[in-house]
């Protein structure tokens, strides 16, 4: 019998992944590939839309809805919606409160006109009027947000089956353009600690955030033209990813967290947790693929044993 050395070990790590892509070519194949879908039990479904950037116009409203009437219309319907952040456009320097605020009917009409399923929301930086800009009203900016979500804080917990979903507020602001980083405030630490400190260990939890806190996307997001050194922004990564993942490593029951904001997919697992990053329901903001990613949503199945798998779904959002 061949001994399995390294080498021999790595052709037939190639020649297995060869063969699992060799049929398939799509983006949808190769972003699914690595997910185990040897079901445990009947899991919790939860259908993770986020960067959806409605606006009105043709495009923005056709996609969305047709977004909405995939999801609604799956055979095997998801127990929710999260809304990942980014609900609306909200273009970087746009000054106009009545634009925002058509901006936030249209997507709050389509919601109750285009789906039937129950939604909760992650704040996201679009979602904050003035938010690329340096601003003294970031605090008036948070609470219309929140006014929008109907939800009393910016970050909150919420219990489904065996799961808890820990949803957070990654946006803090600053007085630099763009006027925002991510990372967690000192009362809000506090806060997400005492979560998990007094969540029973039979209970799993996954951690919701807009921007990342884990994920490798985003290396391709930062100031990197010079091909020297990478360059990640703490506005696309959380600036205390490493206090977060040492955190989470001392609570076992732990085992995902899920993001957007960079409009690009992957998969990270750092220390037994999962780091999804969903991509765009918007994909380039309505202008096709950013980059390899074109518009999708992430159908995200949780488990009675804490196994977590996604399926993302690349909608047909270009509609004729």
């Amino acid at each position: 019998m061949e001994t399995l050395n390294r080498k021999n070990f790595l052709k037939l790590l190639g020649v297995s992944s060869l063969a699992m892509l060799s049929s398939k070519t799509s983006a949808e194949c190769i972003f699914n590939a690595f997910e185990d879908k040897k079901p445990s039990s009947t899991p919790l479904r939860l259908a993770h839309l986020t960067d959806i950037h409605i606006q009105p116009g043709l495009e923005s409203e056709k996609g969305f809805a047709a977004c909405l009437h995939a999801v609604n219309g799956l055979t095997q319907k998801p127990d929710l919606i999260l809304n990942g952040g980014d609900a609306i456009m909200n273009e970087a320097f746009t000054f106009s409160k009545e634009k925002v605020k058509k901006q936030w009917e249209l997507f709050h009409k389509m919601m109750v006109t285009e789906n039937s399923l129950p939604v909760h929301h992650c704040i996201g930086n679009h979602d904050l009027y003035g938010w690329a800009m340096p601003s003294s009203s970031s605090d008036e900016s948070k609470l219309l947000a929140m006014d929008e979500y109907k939800i009393k804080k910016p970050y909150y917990a919420m219990q489904h089956k065996k799961w808890k979903f820990i949803v957070l507020d990654s946006i803090r602001p600053k007085n630099s353009v763009p006027g925002y980083y991510a990372q967690l405030d000192d009362e809000q630490l506090i806060w997400l600690k005492d979560e998990l400190q007094n969540t029973p260990k039979d209970v799993f939890i996954c951690i919701v955030s807009h921007v990342p806190i884990l994920a490798v996307c985003t290396l391709f997001e930062g100031s990197n033209k010079n091909k020297k050194t990478w360059n990640i922004p703490n506005n696309s990564l959380h600036a205390d990813a490493g206090e977060l993942t040492a955190l989470f490593y001392q609570y076992p029951n732990v085992k995902a967290c899920l993001s957007g904001h960079i409009h690009m997919i992957d998969h990270v697992n750092y220390l037994g947790v999962d780091y999804y990053c969903n991509g765009a329901v918007s994909g380039s903001w309505w202008k096709g693929s950013h980059h390899q990613f074109p518009p999708s949503f992430s159908m995200m199945n949780f488990f009675d044993d804490g196994k977590v798998t996604r399926d993302v779904n690349y909608y047909n959002w270009n509609l004729s």
